[in-house]
């Protein structure tokens, strides 16, 4: 099959910006007469067909952005990743931007069905939103829309991202636990599930191990399957005195589970979350955990793809956000 025609195609064949090429084929103000029917020209002779977008701009004054995210990361009403992407909306309508959400079903994502919003060219950019698949990403990438990561990071490749120093932040949380006497901590979250969870894995394991203290496959505890699903907790036979979770929800989820199981917090054990979200409010006690800024966070993504849509060939790199402990009630001092 013949690759699209692309606007970026069109700016790289003419050396000029994709916000140019976008102003001159949606007959917008911003570019002289000469410039745009030379654009015009270029690409008919590519083969560029606009589908939606130009009308879009044109009728609106304004230019679109891409929001993608794995439906298993929005699968009820209080997730996370809704609430990123409400915030990401806000900091791109500061900009003159629209965000427009498409949440990628695991069938498109496993089949490689491409993106609504770019098949139908509706869009100027993309923010993939927390973790898909390799080769849907590849897809992406191939549609020529410039593009960028909040709240992953692919380790195999230079794609831009933001994203929270999830590392440190866990390096943090269980140095926080060590500091109040526990020695036999573990750690709930499906190692290879996300990057996010192995990154806070690691840092987890960074802290255990500056410390001198016991490393234990057996407190490692699962809570979700390949497909993102939440799984039941299988509590080793002997037990640690603290856990850290991986997010805020799987720290209130595994603290309803351990109060069923007889366990009484903190007194028994002490669990930490991440993320200081919702579900740190919610849970009893109230979570011990790292705070993210998330408005921070996406203002952060939305300057890095409006500064990549304006000028394709800019690299913004990974731009990294230190998280802030925030202490509760759910860690006690042995």
């Amino acid at each position: 099959m013949k690759k699209s025609v692309t606007m970026k195609d069109i700016a790289k064949e003419l050396g000029v910006s994709i916000v140019t090429i976008s102003k001159a084929l949606s007959d917008k103000d911003g570019v002289s007469a000469e410039l745009r029917e030379k654009i015009k020209q270029v690409a008919q002779e590519m083969g560029y067909h606009s589908g939606g977008l130009a009308k879009t701009v044109k009728e609106t004054n304004q230019y679109n952005v891409g929001i993608l995210v794995a439906e298993r990361f929005v699968r009820d009403d209080v997730s996370y990743y809704l609430k990123m992407y409400q915030k990401t909306v806000k900091a791109l309508s500061g900009h003159g931007y629209y965000g427009i959400l498409e949440i990628v079903s695991h069938t498109n994502e496993t089949s490689l069905i491409k993106p609504n919003i770019i098949a139908d060219g509706k869009v100027n950019g993309i923010i993939v939103l927390g973790q898909l698949e390799g080769s849907y990403i590849e897809l992406i990438r191939e549609s020529g829309i410039p593009f960028l990561f909040l709240d992953y990071v692919d380790a195999d490749s230079e794609i831009d991202a933001v994203i929270s120093d999830s590392f440190y932040g866990t390096y943090l949380l269980t140095d926080y636990l060590i500091s109040l006497g526990h020695k036999k901590i573990g750690f709930v979250g499906t190692v290879n599930a996300t990057s996010s969870i192995l990154d806070r894995y690691m840092g987890y394991m960074r802290a255990l191990i500056k410390h001198n203290l016991p490393v234990n496959d057996h407190w490692v505890i699962n809570d979700r399957d390949e497909e993102g699903n939440f799984i039941n907790f299988m509590l080793p036979k002997t037990m640690p005195t603290a856990f850290v979770c991986n997010c805020d929800e799987v720290a209130y989820l595994f603290a309803n589970h351990l109060k069923e199981k007889g366990y009484h917090l903190p007194d028994d054990i002490s669990i930490v979350g991440y993320d200081n979200y919702i579900f740190a409010e919610l849970c009893s006690p109230k979570l011990t955990t790292l705070s993210i800024d998330l408005d921070v966070m996406t203002e952060t993504a939305a300057k890095g793809i409006i500064e990549k849509i304006e000028n394709p060939d800019v690299s913004l790199g990974r731009k990294m956000l230190t998280g802030k402990l925030i202490v509760r009630d759910s860690a006690k001092a042995l």
